[in-house]
């Protein structure tokens, strides 16, 4: 065996020594949190003071930015030590530190979270196919110390690995629980036009503690909505003083950020910007500045350090969610969190995502619209019937007083174009909305049918018994149907509007001003009623309208609810219809 050179031996450990001496002089940057005055200030090229410490806030006066310079590290320790016992929580609670040892191959459904051992062509829960996806974890071994409980590695323990033990929590009655609680602490309360409309989509405010979901597609306005929420957090109420509220992006810098809010006109003093996409050290930051609120966008952007995979993996995005909840119930501050969605539209992630949150909204609207639906789909503490009706502009999202009128058009009695307009009231939720039907009948038309935003066998039903239960001859025109403004009628309440805009474009009639229409038509021509009759007609009241057309079964139990200035009209069916509305 040859000995090596002695010149060689020297220049290697040359090298080994300068990449020591150069590992030993690195030193990790930290990011500071900044306040959004501060980020204005510097936007403005004027001087910038920067919280790199957070915590001395409470030593400074409201509103001041701290410009000290760094604390004793005994100090530091003792601000760390009373700030925790304060607020009975600590960063280590909730982010455990996890072991590398050997590393599982697991298999797991992106629909319903069910992990397998080895691959299969579909999920044995759901029976989905292709939706088995792999990702490699690390399992930890068991401590050497006595008393450790091993964080299990397995799949099927991922979301509890992360959680402390709950040894000491004892079960409560639910009368020592909720005595002596008031509305005040069981809800934040979000006050202004603004607040008050996102707050009765979450059900009646703001549940403290809560891990909330918002959901929609790119650009649709998901960080704008989350901005001006934190702002009115921040700015406090007549029963809440303003608090900080933390304000996390993974994916804009702290200046885009403060830019997009310069833009949106506001100036909360109390509102903190903060890049990172590291999760222990963004909850470190939370847990030094205790905000009212803290918000994450998105969390396809964070990641554990001690968790395999990269950021928006289903097991990173499932432990960070994770790690979130317990951050919620551990400190009692609600969670926002911007989720991504796939082509579609639903959440990017596992499904079980869903699932582990307490609240999931989506942002809806049209490509070319202005106008932004915020819908509930799960809510553990209020309704998910409630809707939210918003228009983008340029200062952000403003509250839309009168929803009906996004779908109704500007309408003129005086012209006779306007045969083959009918107006429907559905519900979406607890809300009532008027939308606009228009009908085409075109003698000779080369194309026999086509329609928009309704659904084309439900057009077929309604055409078919026009022709055999009315008597139109229909047959030999072309028919077109559109609902205005790009709305999609699903509901069988818009069946009878639908008649009436088909009856009145082809007797060429148009249909007085202030007539709205609620019903459902059966296969023998027969109008029946709809669930909500009450509150449909009073919102058509509200509007100002004069007349509405209704199923003659609940023709009196209208006229017994006292709107003095709407006149209720039943009808029987499509013939009683025509000799109602359309008689010279």
């Amino acid at each position: 065996m040859s000995i090596p050179n002695m010149n060689s031996l020297r220049c290697f450990y040359t090298r080994a020594n300068s990449l020591l001496l150069l590992r030993s002089s690195f030193s990790p940057v930290t990011i500071p949190v900044r306040r959004l005055s501060s980020v204005f200030d510097s936007l403005s090229n004027q001087t910038v003071s920067s919280i790199s410490d957070v915590d001395t806030k409470t030593q400074a006066s409201p509103g001041a930015i701290s410009s000290r310079g760094e604390d004793k590290p005994e100090e530091k320790h003792r601000k760390a030590a009373g700030s925790s016992s304060a607020r009975g929580w600590d960063p280590g609670e909730v982010v455990m530190n996890k072991k590398k040892g050997k590393v599982r191959t697991s298999w797991v459904c992106e629909s319903c979270g069910h992990s397998e051992g080895q691959w299969w062509g579909s999920c044995r829960a759901c029976n989905k196919v292709g939706t088995m996806r792999r990702f490699s974890e690390g399992s930890s071994e068991p401590r050497a110390s006595g008393g450790g409980v091993a964080s299990g590695g397995g799949s099927e323990g991922a979301g509890l690995a992360w959680l402390p033990e709950q040894g000491v929590a004892q079960p409560l009655k639910l009368s020592s629980v909720i005595d002596g609680i008031t509305h005040q602490q069981w809800r934040i309360s979000l006050p202004g036009l603004f607040g008050n409309e996102v707050g009765r989509v979450l059900g009646g405010g703001l549940a403290p503690g809560s891990l909330i979901l918002i959901g929609g597609d790119p650009g649709i306005g998901k960080s704008t909505l989350l901005l001006q929420i934190a702002s009115i957090i921040a700015d406090g109420n007549d029963l809440a003083k303003p608090a900080p509220v933390l304000y996390v992006s993974g994916e804009e810098s702290v200046d885009q950020i403060g830019s997009r809010a310069d833009r949106m006109k506001i100036e909360t003093d109390e509102l903190y910007l903060f890049s990172s996409s590291d999760l222990q050290d963004i909850l470190t930051k939370a847990h030094r500045l205790s905000p009212r609120a803290l918000i994450i966008d998105s969390i396809q952007t964070v990641y554990l350090k001690e968790v395999t995979g990269s950021a928006g993996g289903l097991t990173q995005v499932k432990e960070c969610t994770s790690t979130l909840l317990r951050f919620a119930k551990k400190s009692n501050v609600p969670v926002f969190l911007v989720g991504h969605v796939t082509k579609a539209g639903d959440i990017a992630g596992p499904r079980v995502l869903e699932h582990i949150v307490d609240v999931v909204l989506y942002m809806e609207g049209e490509e070319h619209s202005t106008y932004r639906l915020l819908r509930s789909v799960k809510n553990r503490f209020g309704s998910t019937d409630e809707l939210g009706v918003f228009e983008m502009s340029q200062a952000g999202l403003e509250v839309v007083s009168n929803p009906s009128g996004i779908y109704l058009s500007q309408q003129n009695t005086d012209s006779d174009v306007l045969a083959g307009l009918a107006v429907a009231v559905v519900m979406d939720g607890s809300r009532s909305f008027l939308i606009e039907v228009q009908a085409l009948c075109a003698t000779g038309s080369t194309v026999s049918r086509h329609v928009n935003g309704v659904q084309a066998s439900r057009a077929d039903m309604i055409i078919a018994v026009l022709m055999k239960q009315a008597g139109l001859r229909i047959q030999e025109s072309g028919i077109f149907l559109n609902v205005a403004n790009g709305m999609a009628l699903s509901e069988t309440a818009g069946d009878l509007a639908i008649a009436a805009a088909i009856c009145s474009s082809f007797l060429e009639f148009p249909i007085p001003h202030g007539v709205a229409f609620i019903g459902e038509i059966g296969l023998g021509g027969e109008i029946r009623t709809v669930p909500r009759m009450e509150k449909r007609v009073s919102t058509v009241a509200k509007l100002g309208f004069t007349k509405c057309v209704v199923p003659k079964s609940v023709e009196k139990s209208l006229k017994s609810l006292g709107l003095k200035e709407i006149e209720i009209i039943g009808c029987k069916n499509l013939k009683e219809l025509i000799n109602s509305v359309f008689r010279g």
